[in-house]
């Protein structure tokens, strides 16, 4: 891990200030990981340490509209402010996935070293580099599809470093079995059998986030698309564990809503609200 200061510029004006930083290699994923800092508007005249929201797909913040979302809820006094480190994504169908078990095509191969790479370098890197927090309550991981897989993964399975874990469009169809080998929903999805064999951990808190027309694929044909079937199945296997379904989960469901980055930047003020709620 380099000691010297982050090599970051100033992008664009605005409310937040939102710098680019080039400045870590990770040894497990063998690549510099390219991050996109946004600070809150009062970062540079304060001394605390702040939340933070580490973000999947870090490089289609333009595509979200996030500096004008945050801009927006800012203005407004919606959210309490905090640090976004936004993670470029390297081979992410790879490098994201789930850390226990790639899927049954191999895909997600590198989701382990991802994971490895987001405790042990990333973490730590920006605790030095930036004011923010390294308690669980004050940390949050989020993601968009295979994102939204991986940063759930990482979540649940670390309590110890996150309290809270957003899920866009979350891939928890990840299987370890094809159809054409006999696939059941019961036994082979990867995300909903880590759950079942997870522990209940008691201070963590999840948001979720399907369209009606995320896909078009409906394996069991109950007239219901998979995604939102998958995501709804995820979340009984939460309530199943001892999460609270009405404090714990919450489970946003747009009509209309499609797979991309629009529908997930205009949903995204629920999200942020209901992660950083202003105090």
């Amino acid at each position: 891990m380099a000691d010297h200061l982050p090599a970051f510029n100033h992008i664009e004006p605005g409310i937040v200030t939102v710098r680019r930083d080039d400045s870590l290699h990770s040894v497990p994923l063998n690549r510099t990981v390219h991050l996109t800092i946004v600070l809150p508007p009062d970062y540079q005249q304060s001394t605390g340490a702040y939340p933070v929201l580490y973000l999947n797909d870090g490089q289609d913040l333009p595509r979200l509209k996030m500096t004008a979302v945050l801009d927006s809820l800012y203005q407004n006094n919606s959210i309490r402010p905090f640090v976004l480190v936004a993670i470029h994504a390297g081979d992410r169908i790879q490098e994201y996935g789930t850390a226990a078990q790639a899927d049954y095509l191999h895909r997600g191969s590198k989701a382990g070293l991802y994971t490895d790479f987001v405790l042990t370098e990333l973490l730590p890197y920006i605790k030095k580099q930036y004011r923010v927090s390294s308690e669980p309550s004050q940390s949050v991981f989020a993601g968009f599809s295979l994102g939204g897989l991986s940063a759930f993964d990482i979540v649940f399975h670390h309590p110890e470093r996150f309290s809270r874990a957003g899920v866009f469009s979350g891939s928890f169809w990840w299987r370890s079995k094809s159809t054409a080998d006999g696939y059941r929903d019961e036994t082979d999805r990867i995300m909903h059998n880590l759950v079942r064999k997870g522990r209940y951990t008691h201070h963590l808190q999840f948001w979720f986030e399907t369209g009606t027309e995320d896909e078009t694929s409906d394996r069991n044909n109950n007239g219901i698309i998979d995604a939102i079937d998958d995501t709804i199945d995820l979340i009984d296997e939460l309530v199943r564990k001892g999460y609270d379904r009405s404090k714990d989960i919450r489970y946003v469901e747009i009509n209309g809503g499609k797979h991309n980055q629009e529908t997930w930047s205009e949903i995204m003020p629920d999200f942020l609200t209901w992660a950083f709620p202003h105090k």
